[in-house]
């Protein structure tokens, strides 16, 4: 994806949770609902013809449509975790928009990590929801270590975002975390690789501090002996450039 920093409102409108926990199923209902009637079969065949998104549950639903359903629901933390459960890409990208970072524990955004099954779905969570999370920083090295080709993407999904949007992360923090870029480099797994490239280039452009130590990585790396490795340091010297 290509991040734009979205300001983020100072107030927004949440829904409490039922008083025993649970959540009608006609809410869930109604969100699917809402999401199927703006479906379209061409966008669905797109999704993964044209932009490489393959999951096996989608009805095809553009982005801004998807936006609109959650804007009209409000923060609903409960009705997150409850669409999240569904499996389905729409619903999941709904519940990214309407979940509370203040309230996405580091077990529940693992849970959410492990289901990772495509790059939209990866990408959206992490630019959307995680990145506002306290815990987000602490995920980054944990998810550097998985196997799995979406889980280790959003290490690195992660970090690229957090260098977009998080103002109070200092220039030491990111140099600590270039080694993990490093170390997944010849990982040349597409979706692994476009996200190491992203989190490079991300912290390359945050501060000049941080250019002189990521271009350094980045032409190491680009005079590497390992291909996919060669790649990134290259990619990141033209965004530098």
């Amino acid at each position: 994806m290509n991040p734009r920093k979205t300001p983020i409102p100072a107030k927004t409108k949440t829904t409490p949770a039922k008083a025993n926990g649970s959540l009608p199923q006609a809410e869930v209902q109604s969100v699917l609902a809402s999401l199927q009637c703006r479906s379209s079969a061409r966008i669905r065949e797109e999704m993964s013809t044209r932009y490489g998104i393959v999951t096996k549950d989608a009805y095809g639903v553009r982005m801004r449509d998807m936006q609109d359903v959650a804007k009209k629901l409000g923060r609903n933390h409960a009705l997150a975790l409850a669409l999240w459960e569904t499996g389905n890409y729409e619903a999941r990208t709904v519940a990214a928009l309407v979940a509370e970072p203040e309230r996405m524990t580091p077990a529940l955004m693992d849970r959410w990590c492990r289901d990772f099954d495509n790059w939209g779905i990866c990408d959206t969570v992490c630019f959307k929801l995680f990145d506002q999370s306290p815990h987000a920083f602490g995920r980054v090295a944990v998810w550097a270590k998985r196997r799995d080709e979406f889980q280790k993407r959003a290490a690195f999904a992660l970090l690229a975002c957090l260098a977009l949007h998080n103002e109070h992360m200092d220039d030491h923090a990111c140099i600590k975390l270039l080694p993990l870029i490093e170390a997944a480099a010849t990982d040349e797994r597409n979706f692994v690789k476009k996200g190491v490239s992203w989190a490079l280039r991300a912290i390359g452009l945050r501060s000049t501090g941080l250019k002189s130590a990521t271009m350094v990585l980045a032409r190491r790396l680009a005079t590497s002996e390992d291909s996919t490795s060669r790649w990134i340091g290259k990619d990141a010297l033209r965004a530098f450039t």
